[in-house]
């Protein structure tokens, strides 16, 4: 989870270093076609095989959905600053939660919500609406993250049809084609500097997400949940000493009341889990 964090810091300063050179449409298709090529070995074969139609449909609709919320968050990478898109994005899981809720029909227990108050006031926190003036960046941000948060739900039914390797490559796939009518309408002529940074974008995002995985695999939710706090100070520090932007206490204070929030929701989690799972019969002998 640490070299996640760091994975996905690097992705975010690499966008806020093109300081919206390239539109942020041509960005995102740029970054995901350079993906889409990282995972043809996977791919292809599923393309082959096909799938039914409802999980076309399901893929349609997370394509859609995606190119909305990496359109917003390329965009605001190029209004705010980077610690502010990365507090802001941590409301995503948030979203998941709530959503569950709402489509999923999972129940939300009295704790659960209150923990999603808890993470709804470090947005305020963040945002401060009222007491400042807020950015199209903000609100393209904030979008962003009600847009990947229903795309995560998204996944979450597909995973249950799909292996998760065909659904990153699906999502891939779909959010370039998605990507390309729009980009054509913005584009500009790229220099290969900034096509090579676009290629070090998915270098490091699709890194981030394997070694992501990894580290779900190696450990429970409430071991490396907790370790997200870090790429907030990280993303802080890279906007200080690289983009001089200045250290905003609030941003640092509300995105630790949303990790809080995420981490005590996933450790409830695991308790529930933990508490349905069946003994193994040597135990209750024992």
């Amino acid at each position: 989870m640490l070299v996640t964090g760091l994975c996905f810091v690097a992705v975010n300063g690499i966008v806020r270093g093109l300081e919206g050179a390239v539109p942020a449409p041509q960005a995102a298709f740029i970054r995901f076609l350079f993906g889409t090529g990282f995972l043809l070995p996977v791919l292809l074969p599923a393309l082959r095989r096909g799938f039914p139609a409802p999980v076309w449909r399901l893929f349609g609709l997370r394509g859609v959905l995606h190119v909305m919320a990496v359109i917003g968050w390329f965009y605001a990478m190029s209004r705010i600053t980077v610690a502010e898109v990365t507090a802001i994005g941590f409301l995503n899981p948030i979203m998941v939660t709530v959503g569950a809720a709402l489509f999923l029909g999972e129940k939300l227990a009295a704790r659960r919500i209150a923990a999603i108050f808890v993470a709804l006031l470090g947005a305020l926190i963040v945002l401060r609406p009222g007491i400042r003036e807020l950015d199209p960046g903000h609100l393209s941000q904030l979008g962003a993250a009600v847009a990947f948060g229903i795309s995560y739900l998204l996944a979450k039914q597909l995973s249950d049809r799909v292996p998760a390797a065909v659904v990153v490559a699906m999502m891939s796939l779909t959010v370039s084609v998605g990507l390309a009518p729009l980009a054509y309408a913005v584009w500009v002529p790229p220099s290969i500097a900034q096509i090579g940074w676009l290629g070090l974008v998915a270098v490091f995002a699709t890194l981030g997400h394997y070694t992501m995985t990894r580290a779900f695999a190696a450990a429970p939710l409430t071991v490396t949940q907790p370790v997200t706090f870090l790429q907030l100070i990280w993303a802080s520090l890279l906007g200080v000493l690289v983009f001089h932007e200045p250290l905003d206490g609030w941003v640092i204070l509300g995105g630790g009341l949303m990790i809080g929030a995420i981490t005590y929701i996933t450790w409830r989690e695991a308790r529930k889990r933990a508490a349905t799972k069946t003994p193994p019969v040597d135990v209750t002998k024992a």
